[in-house]
């Protein structure tokens, strides 16, 4: 068997550096003839005649090996990194990928691969999130993960990051980190750690492209379809209107999948991807338990119940209740404050320090909010 895994992925590698075979023919051809072995190997007669002159030609031109140098210099680095390859004919696929209409034929994976058949919900947002926005990716994530549900994003600086180090600190949490690169290649280099922690606690990198790919900007709208693809639902946390944010999430919608969006404030100008998102339909979610009631059904099938880990909440001395009633989730100056709360300037800063060092509030330019 393993001999035979190795010949469907060696001809699955062949047909990615042949000129002119699209994805979307080889899924044509693939599904015609069973395999990328049977494409590459059985006689074109064997098969409808419509497929016949492209068969022919694939096999033509994988006797000419203009492919060879490629294959050989791709597995030298799969090699070298301990990495894996796995054809969409391969049941190591995931199956939630393979129904997607443009799912990739192969994919690249570092890790756990286990983890890519176990339910999965995306978390996306930002990259130039708020204080608030941070804390809501670390804790849902977190929950999430807790909950059972596997946390997959796109390893990119703000949300992204944050969803990934969320899970990474919830017990037995597992994510995946979905590339717009090679998969030698972690892009942004400031997630270098992050990955690699990603990888010693059992998560998982994977990539649809080429070793030595750079991150070119075509590159990321069609990570994000895989990101969306794996997933049973998309979360969005924080996002500008125009964003890869909502990108993911229109994917999402075309692939049949839920989308959940978290309101923010009308003043936030990347709390208006998700207000627009909300408005057109997407689930409006305001706790992470929002997200399991919609889609524990998921969980049930893996495990006889969802076992949901609640944060911890910090213990709060009674002016630092009062300050939290009066304090809202807009953005409030001190002076604001310190009218309402009639406290004078120091002690009001005392505290306001002490419901920041709690994770509760945040401070952005001097203007104070709730986190939670």
């Amino acid at each position: 068997m393993a001999c035979a895994d190795a010949l469907e992925t060696h001809y699955a590698l062949v047909a990615q550096y042949l000129a002119q075979f699209p994805p979307k023919l080889q899924s044509q051809l693939v599904d015609q003839t069973g395999s990328y072995t049977a494409l590459f190997t059985e006689p074109a007669e064997c098969f409808a005649s419509q497929f016949q002159e492209a068969i022919r030609w694939v096999q033509e031109g994988y006797h000419r090996q203009h492919w060879s140098h490629r294959l050989n210099f791709t597995l030298q680095v799969i090699e070298r990194v301990g990495a894996r390859i796995i054809p969409i004919t391969s049941p190591d696929y995931p199956q939630q990928l393979k129904q997607i209409s443009s799912a990739p034929p192969l994919l690249y994976v570092r890790g756990e691969i286990d983890s890519l058949h176990l339910p999965q919900i995306a978390i996306v947002g930002s990259r130039r999130m708020t204080r608030g926005g941070e804390s809501n990716a670390l804790r849902w994530s977190r929950f999430l993960a807790s909950s059972g549900f596997v946390i997959t994003s796109g390893l990119a600086m703000g949300v992204d990051g944050c969803a990934h180090r969320g899970a990474l600190d919830a017990a037995a949490g597992k994510t995946i980190a979905v590339m717009a690169t090679g998969i030698e290649s972690i892009y942004p280099r400031q997630h270098a750690e992050l990955a690699a922690q990603i990888l010693d606690s059992g998560g998982t990198l994977i990539t649809e492209f080429h070793p030595n790919e750079n991150p070119l900007p075509t590159h990321f709208p069609r990570r994000n379809r895989i990101i969306s693809g794996l997933s049973l639902g998309v979360l969005v946390i924080e996002a500008a209107v125009k964003s890869g944010s909502l990108i993911t999430a229109r994917y999402a919608l075309e692939q049949n999948r839920e989308v959940f969006a978290i309101p923010g404030s009308i003043h936030n100008p990347q709390s208006r991807g998700c207000h627009l998102l909300i408005k057109q339909g997407a689930h409006l979610v305001e706790s992470a338990d929002d997200i399991i009631s919609e889609l524990g059904g998921a969980l049930a099938a893996v495990a006889a119940t969802v076992k949901k880990t609640q944060l911890k909440q910090p213990i709060l001395d009674q002016q630092e209740d009062d300050l939290l009633k009066i304090l809202g989730f807009d953005p409030v100056d001190l002076d604001s404050l310190g009218r309402e709360t009639n406290l004078p300037v120091e002690k009001l800063s005392e505290l306001l320090v002490g419901l920041e060092l709690k994770g509760i509030i945040c401070n952005e330019n001097g203007f104070y909010q709730r986190l939670t």
